[in-house]
Parts: structure tokens; C-alpha cells; sequence
């Protein structure tokens, strides 16, 4: 059987020359080398940035006009971002292998901050961007031609998960799906003759056949499958990405996050938050006696729900008491994003959040970055007044025991460069 050429290839094909003084400056290796800088400034670059510690990703980005892609500002010299090629005035046109061109520039800061400690960024240099849109030129064409990873949840049936696996012989983490027509797996979106991936988040480049059935016939239901097509999985080894859960299409899993909008009554909102260990060991907030009648209920709070942002502020990574201090900062009202409690535990059992495939279907004019708010959330649910250039600082003020954070988000105005964001 023919081995796939895909992502788990590693072998680059060069081409070599060698000097020849006979032919000066015509020579293919002069050329090469003379060319290299501008040849690479003219195409897109990937730039992964996966988060250590506390460390921040190490930029800010810019909106310079609406409509345009967001610019790359102020890379920390020797940060994460500047290590991994980022520069300044880089235009980033893809998120997660998702298209922000265009995009309102507060969903693209929602985009990247969802990403939680791991980001895909699709960039391209400033001077190239300019040139390319003054000739009215379509950005797409600079970018691969790919599809991106499919999610997906399959649940067990009467007769099993509906799908096989086949491998070449003698050949490890390469796998290729059948899938049965009409069966769980093709109801749950797989698709036949498409690579496995990522079993329940782990890579399988490393597994034999034997290791992948065991694992298949251990895993519970619901199970959750990342796979590719092999066009799309050489196009993301040519750009030299790893595929990743972060960069799937996961439109197909059944889980949604809910947005809900809560007003605090007389005997308070009605529901007990409870930090509790998820099955992957991390702990997280959820959602318990919701009391029948109260806001909560009203607003469709789900006994189990787990709790993933307050009042636009991502909360999956804050302990309890940071947590209980964000839905008090706001006595009267709190916006809430959660998942019941299904969906958190595929979310955690394939090791991304999911809020990295969550679109709020409102505007991004529904949001407010406050001047010199005491909340640390950037989103903050307000009717939202003209917005002004300003940009994000940090300041030295320390908060009261118990109370939100006044230094994560305040904004002051800035120059002609327009709204920033600092990540």
C-alpha cells in the first residue's frame, strides 16, 4: 500500500547549487540568495504562539481602519511573539485558520484571547498588505488552499461507533476512515476516507494499529475524533503548521455555548456556584440548585452548566473567589457565557475550549472597552456611545482584598493609530 504524504512527513525537498564563476551574476544560487528577503516578505507567514506559564503572547494589535485586517504593534524585543517571527505592522489575516479580514476588531481580540494558551496567527508583512490592497488584489489567493480540521463527537450505537480504521502495513500513526452510511459516525459529521488525527485530544502519530484499536475499544461514549483530508493536510505541512484541535471546524459537535443575561432580583439570582474538578483534573466553576422562578432559571440556567466567561471576561483559568468577585462587580445585572455539563466534558476530554468555536451572533458595537474601567473584562455589555481612539495600558493601582482587578484593562487615549489591545 502507498504511505500518505501528509503533515507527519518531515523530509523538505531542496533544490542545490553550487557556484559557478563562468556564469557571475547570473547564477541561480546569486539569484536566490539576492531575492530570498523580498520573495519572503511577500508571502504569508504562520506564527504559532503557545503560552508558557504566565508569559503574555508579547504585542498589541492596532485597528487601523475598519475593514481592513488588524496591524501588529509594539513586539515585545526578545517575547513570544518576536521569537516566533511576529514583527511590527504585520497584518494578521487569519485566526486559528479562520479569515478576520474585514472582521469587527473586537471579535478578532475575542478571537485570539479564546484561544487560551495556544494560537495560530496568519500574517502577512505591512508594506505587502498596503501594496496588495491598493491593486485591489484578492488576499485569499496569497493564502493556502486548505480545509481546516473537523471536530467531531461521535456517540456510541447499537453496533458500535460506525466506523473502521486501516493502516499501511508495518507503518504507525497513519490511519484512514471508513465510515458506515447513516451510521453514528457519519450522522456526527466524519468523513469517509478522511485521517485520524487526534483521538479524545491525543495524537495518534505515534500509535500502532493494535494501540489505536485498544484505545477504541476502551473509550467512552461520547468520543471525540479530529481528522483531516490528505490535500489539506499537505497544504498545512508545506506552510509547516501543526494541525491541532485549536484550528477545527467544529461545527458539527452538538455542544453550544449559551449566552445568558441575568437580572439580579430581590432574593438575589438564584443559583450556588461550586468549583469542582473536571475529569481531566482541572478545576472549574459550575452552576448547582438553580431555584425555580429566580433570574437564573428565567434566564436559562441549567443545573450543571459550567461557567466559562463573565460579563465578556474569560474565566476558565480564575479560581473561585476571582471568579465570585467578577459576577459581584455588577450588583444589579451579569452577562454569562456557559455549557451544560455534556459538553464541558467532551471539551476537556479533546483539551480545548469551547469557546475558541464561539461566534456571538450580536454586533461588536453591542460591546463597550470602557475609559478607566474598574472591571477587567473588555467586553463589558453596554449600549455602546461613538467609540474613540485609545489604547490599553496597564497601571500600577492595586485593588481592595476580594475585589476585580482595576489594572487588566484601562484605556486612555492614544494617537492616529486607533483602538489597541496589548495580549
Amino acid at each position: 500500500m502507498k504511505q500518505k504524504k501528509g503533515l507527519r512527513d518531515t523530509t523538505e525537498s531542496t533544490m542545490k547549487f553550487e557556484f559557478n564563476p563562468k556564469e557571475g551574476i547570473d547564477n541561480p544560487a546569486l539569484s536566490l540568495a539576492e531575492d530570498s528577503e523580498p520573495e519572503r516578505a511577500s508571502r504569508v507567514r504562520f506564527c504559532f504562539l503557545k503560552k508558557e506559564g504566565g508569559e503574555n503572547l508579547g504585542f498589541w494589535l492596532c485597528q487601523v481602519a475598519r475593514g481592513k485586517s488588524p496591524m501588529v504593534r509594539k513586539v515585545t524585543l526578545g517575547g513570544l511573539a518576536y521569537r516566533r517571527g511576529l514583527r511590527d505592522g504585520d497584518r494578521i489575516l487569519e485566526v486559528n485558520g479562520v479569515n478576520v479580514e474585514g472582521m469587527e476588531y473586537l471579535q478578532v481580540i475575542w478571537k485570539i484571547k479564546s484561544s487560551a494558551k495556544q494560537v495560530l496567527l496568519t500574517v502577512l508583512e505591512g508594506n505587502t498588505y498596503e501594496v496588495t490592497k491598493a491593486l485591489n488584489r484578492d488576499l485569499d489567493r496569497l493564502l493556502s488552499s486548505y480545509s481546516r480540521p473537523r471536530l467531531c463527537c461521535v456517540s456510541k450505537g447499537p453496533n458500535g461507533f460506525g466506523f473502521s480504521v486501516s493502516a499501511p502495513e508495518g507503518v504507525t500513526g497513519i490511519f484512514q476512515l471508513s465510515v458506515l452510511q447513516d451510521g453514528p459516525a457519519h450522522k456526527a459529521g466524519v468523513l469517509h476516507g478522511s485521517w485520524l488525527l487526534e483521538l479524545n485530544g491525543v495524537s495518534v502519530k505515534n500509535w500502532t494499529t493494535a494501540q489505536l484499536n485498544q484505545k477504541l475499544k476502551q473509550s467512552s461514549s461520547p468520543m471525540g475524533l479530529l481528522m483531516i483530508d490528505s490535500r489539506s493536510e499537505e497544504a498545512y505541512q508545506q506552510c509547516g503548521v501543526k494541525v491541532t484541535a485549536a484550528l477545527a471546524d467544529a461545527s458539527w459537535v452538538p455542544f453550544q455555548v449559551r449566552k445568558l443575561h441575568m437580572m439580579r432580583g430581590e432574593d438575589g439570582y438564584g443559583f450556588l456556584m461550586k468549583e469542582e474538578k473536571t475529569g481531566s483534573g482541572k478545576r472549574a466553576q459550575f452552576l448547582r440548585e438553580v431555584d425555580a422562578g429566580l433570574p437564573a432559571e428565567k434566564a436559562g440556567v441549567r443545573e450543571g452548566d459550567c461557567l466559562l466567561a463573565v460579563n465578556g471576561e474569560i474565566v476558565e483559568d480564575l479560581d473561585h473567589q476571582e471568579v465570585v468577585s467578577r459576577i459581584r462587580a455588577d450588583n444589579q445585572r451579569v452577562t454569562l457565557l456557559v455549557i451544560d455539563s455534556e459538553g464541558s466534558k467532551f471539551y476537556n476530554m479533546v483539551g480545548v475550549s469551547p469557546l475558541l468555536f464561539y461566534d456571538d451572533e450580536d454586533s461588536a458595537s453591542s460591546f463597550l472597552i470602557t475609559h478607566g474601567s474598574t472591571s477587567p473584562s473588555i467586553l463589558q455589555e453596554k449600549s455602546c456611545p461613538a467609540l474613540i481612539p485609545c489604547e490599553c495600558q496597564q497601571s500600577s493601582n492595586a485593588a481592595p482584598a476580594g475585589q476585580p482587578d482595576p489594572t487588566a484593562w484601562t484605556f486612555i487615549r492614544e494617537d492616529h493609530h486607533g483602538f489597541s489591545q496589548a495580549f
